[in-house]
């Protein structure tokens, strides 16, 4: 009698972690956020894992020039409480990507990755950078680019 083969699971220290970089100049905010949490998850690898850190490590360059569709630039809104009464805050996308473009950019990724201690390790390895340069180069990092 033959037995069905075994499904192998990777812990974090079976797997290499490659490091990307990511322009996102010009690129649709939820897409490009949707598609740099499947990296950082590790789903575009045969050796995905649901419990454990297997993904890669991502560094987003030009956040601030990402962009939105349609009339959301003017409607999206982000909430914040103060936990004071009527200390409900809020900001818009438009003023929010000219202050904080990195923590636009990071709430979008954290925002699709599991709301666990994983998730929360796995939304250390995201690094987004206003700007177009970065403080890893010395990681050696592939350039990772996508159709928009």
């Amino acid at each position: 009698m033959e037995t069905a083969p075994k499904t192998k699971f990777f812990r974090t220290t079976d797997v290499a972690q490659k490091w990307y970089v990511v322009d996102a100049n010009g690129k649709t905010l939820g897409r490009i956020a949707s598609r740099v949490a499947h990296i950082l998850r590790g789903k575009h690898k045969p050796t995905f894992t649901p419990n454990a850190d297997v993904g890669d490590f991502v560094v987003v360059i030009n956040a601030e020039k990402v962009k939105v569709v349609g009339k959301r630039e003017e409607l999206k809104e982000y909430f914040h409480n103060t936990l004071y009464p009527g200390g409900a805050r809020f900001e818009s996308f438009k003023d929010l990507i000219k202050k904080k473009p990195a923590w636009v950019f990071e709430t979008a990724v954290k925002g699709m990755l599991p709301k666990t201690r994983l998730g929360r390790q796995i939304g250390k390895k995201l690094k987004v950078y206003a700007g177009s340069s970065h403080p890893h180069s010395a990681q050696n990092p592939e350039v990772l680019s996508f159709e928009n």
